[in-house]
């Protein structure tokens, strides 16, 4: 084929030379169109322009592949060579466009044949190039720059070099997006039948890093033969907008800030992935909603299909969720698609969480894992400042036998035990989805026994109450960590306790019956003392579709009795809305723990 193509061109330049000698000066063809089984070519125009010293080809056409619609202008003005050897040939003005595309370009051939074979040595440039396609996942603006090409045959065997400088422009290529220029590849290697080889390839990405690769490759499907590659220094803060952030689009991690340096190199066979390794060096990072931090990271974190490794996880301090973070080390065992480690402490506050018997895999696609987990003994009182909450005290621990995640879903097997306010509240039926995501989603059951009332109301600035309490909150449900729908009900502990409310306590739970409420007693000059005795109280809330269906310990004609007072002196709290809107009744409770909300007490 090669050899046919040479003999033409031979003839042409014969043709060119014999005619120079003569008296043409000028040759023009033109036809209209011009069909084939692949395309179409339509207005060609070749115009030869014959001159001692340079003769010149133009041509102008417009082409279409059978399949596309529209067709794509195509020109250029070359000069010719008076030469049979063809060792320079220079194109100049040269334009396709259509619709979508405006590519300015020229070409320089310096070599075409060696010894009777294809050697082509040639020089691509472009300037202020663009394009688009219609689906709008790839376009290019103001696009400059340079490609050299080298080909050269040797029986069936081809070798090629190619060096490319991209200058100016930007180019969007779903899903990266590339700007400013500055980058460049440089690249040699051979092919032969459908095998592509690339012995040896560097790329150099501005401000970001340079890779350096080699590796086989099949032409006919573009399946990875063998791929072997190495970034030995890659800047975090650049590549992680350039190059990580459109694939962490549905993850936790798609919108941090990170500082730091990595290091990768991996090897591919069969287009699988036999190993690779990362190391992150004196990384920060930080997502901006402010959900999770770490600092100074260090990892690595080796990966072989073949052979187990050993990798380490450490860093300074951190946060989760506004907890701090203290200093970690994390070490474990990675075996193809699983993961062990026999104990991970992590501190959080003035305590921590201790993770034991953890073991992970990856299955079909999917990562299954399960560990057991105790809370050491946490400040309550750093918590609540932490979580913007109301000041709480004592210490809080819980031990959770085990903790499985399948299916992007966390549970827990038994029951989570919380030690909060001189009782507990056990949580069970415990999910948890996305806990990091975009859309974290939880499920469970939550019981409160024996919860001093005392501690709780002065922590919250209710006013005083003395006794015991104790909840049920069944088929609880948080969408992005706000309750959608739950069945709650607090109550008096059984039992013999004192029993006290203050009337600021009495006002406030009176409050939150509705703007009208008020509390019914059963003689008017009790409004003088400062402390009632209660026999029971109790309130409940069934959340469905951000309202709230209220109710109290017994229902009456006209509402429910949410305190019902026994001995002397006695006072009974009625509630009268029984249906209130969920963000209604988070204002209440708000202007209640601000102090700026006052009932009717008779």
């Amino acid at each position: 084929m090669s050899a046919q193509f040479r003999h033409v061109i031979s003839i042409f330049c014969l043709l060119l030379v014999s005619m120079s000698a003569g008296a043409v000066t000028e040759i023009s063809i033109k036809a209209g169109r011009i069909e084939h089984p692949q395309g179409d070519a339509q207005d060609i125009n070749l115009q030869l322009n014959l001159n001692k010293r340079l003769s010149t080809l133009s041509l102008t056409a417009k082409l279409k592949q059978k399949n596309e619609k529209d067709f794509t202008e195509l020109s250029f003005r070359c000069d010719v060579p008076q030469s049979i050897e063809l060792n320079r040939f220079k194109c100049n003005e040269g334009l396709v466009k259509n619709t979508r595309v405006n590519l300015p370009f020229s070409l320089e051939i310096n070599n075409l044949f060696s010894h009777g074979a294809p050697d082509l040595q040639a020089t691509l440039q472009i300037k202020n190039a663009s394009f688009s396609d219609e689906a709008g996942l790839h376009a290019a603006e103001k696009l400059s720059g340079n490609v050299v090409i080298a080909l050269k045959q040797t029986g069936q065997f081809w070798q090629w070099k190619t060096a490319l400088d991209w200058q100016l422009g930007e180019v969007f290529w779903q899903p990266f997006y590339l700007a400013n220029g500055g980058h460049a590849l440089v690249a040699n290697g051979s092919f032969e039948d459908d095998v592509l080889t690339v012995k040896s390839a560097h790329l150099k990405i501005k401000n970001v890093g340079e890779l350096d690769a080699d590796g086989q490759m099949h032409l006919t499907d573009f399946k990875l033969i063998n791929l072997n590659a190495n970034l030995p220094d890659l800047a975090l803060n650049t590549a992680y907008p350039l190059l990580f952030k459109p694939f962490l689009e549905k993850t936790a991690f798609n919108d941090v800030e990170i500082e730091g340096k990595a290091a990768l190199s991996l090897h591919i066979v069969n287009s699988e992935l036999k190993s690779f390794e990362l190391r992150l060096k004196d990384v920060d990072l930080a997502d901006k909603n402010q959900k999770f931090a770490l600092y100074k990271l260090n990892a690595n974190l080796p990966w072989s299909f073949d052979n187990p490794k050993n990798v380490s996880l450490n860093y300074d301090s951190g946060e989760l969720l506004n907890l701090p973070l203290g200093k970690t080390n994390i070490q474990a065992e990675v075996n193809r698609y699983s993961l062990i480690s026999p104990d991970i402490r992590l501190p959080v506050l003035d305590g921590a969480l201790r993770l034991s018997d953890i073991s992970a895999a990856r299955i079909g696609g999917q990562w299954y894992w399960h560990l057991s987990a105790k809370l050491e003994a946490v400040s309550m009182a750093d918590f609540s400042v932490k979580l913007n909450l109301p000041r709480m005290s004592g210490k809080a621990s819980a031990e959770i036998p085990l903790v499985t995640y399948s299916n992007g879903i966390v549970t827990t097997d038994g029951s989570v035990v919380l030690n909060v306010f001189n009782g507990t509240a056990t949580v069970t039926q415990l999910t948890l989805q996305a806990p990091l995501g975009i859309a974290p989603k939880l499920n469970a059951d939550i019981a409160l026994r024996n919860l001093d009332l005392g501690d709780l109301t002065r922590t919250f600035s209710f006013g005083a109450i003395e006794g015991r309490l104790d909840g049920d909150i069944e088929d609880l449900e948080l969408q992005n960590w706000k309750p959608v729908r739950f069945d709650a009900m607090v109550q008096s502990s059984p039992g013999k306790y004192p029993k006290k409310i203050s009337q600021r306590a009495v006002e406030n739970i009176s409050a939150l019956g509705g703007g009208g409420a008020a509390a019914a007693v059963q003689r008017s000059f009790l409004r003088f003392f400062e402390q009632f005795n209660y026999g029971k109280m109790g309130l409940s809330c069934r959340l469905r579709h951000d309202i709230c269906e209220m109710g109290g310990i017994e229902s009456t004609p006209h509402g429910y009795i949410i305190v019902k007072g026994s001995g002397i002196p006695a006072i009974t709290v009625m509630g009268y809305n029984q249906t209130v809107g969920w963000s209604e009744l988070l204002a209440r409770i708000k202007r209640v723990t601000d102090g700026n909300s006052k009932a009717i007490v008779k």
